[in-house]
């Protein structure tokens, strides 16, 4: 399995995009993302490159595994 790497955001929301979740607001420089099903939201921040912890913890947020993540990441 490959490393998780920094990527930019726009790269991350249109991965979650594709894995379900919708944008229902952005405050400030964060956009909050929510899908069916799944209690807390997710949030990504508009940064230039995002750091591996916070990929790692939208992604245990969302319960998406490794594998969805590189999957989704190769479509993007």
């Amino acid at each position: 399995m490959p490393k998780i790497n920094p990527i930019p955001a726009s790269k991350l929301r249109k991965i979650f995009e594709k894995a379900g979740f919708k944008c229902v607001r952005i405050e400030g420089d964060h956009f909050v993302y929510t899908k069916q099903g799944i209690t807390r939201p997710v949030v990504i921040p508009d940064w230039k490159e995002i750091p591996v912890f916070i990929i790692k913890n939208n992604m245990r947020t969302a319960g998406m595994t490794r594998e969805k993540y590189f999957s989704l990441l190769k479509e993007v």
